[in-house]
């Protein structure tokens, strides 16, 4: 889906640019030109860049404590 229609940025290239290390609006600003023409796509970019931390915090094996891998059943 296209999020910024100004710059044809689709959610798809904004959670690639979270998952290859943007961590804000400045960085997808940079990269992608994200809210950088009208501003109507920055709280939509802001809320995807946000589900995609939450979703890298709660499943990361290095910020989750006992993290158990199922199919081992073998703390990591």
């Amino acid at each position: 889906m296209y999020v910024c229609l100004c710059k044809a940025v689709t959610d798809k290239q904004i959670k690639d640019a979270a998952y290859n290390g943007a961590s804000s609006m400045r960085c997808l600003n940079k990269e992608l030109g994200v809210a950088t023409q009208c501003g109507k796509c920055a709280v939509t970019a802001k809320q995807i860049l946000r589900e995609h931390k939450s979703q890298v915090t709660q499943f990361d094996p290095q910020t989750t404590p006992n993290f158990v891998d199922a199919t081992l059943g073998k703390a990591l």
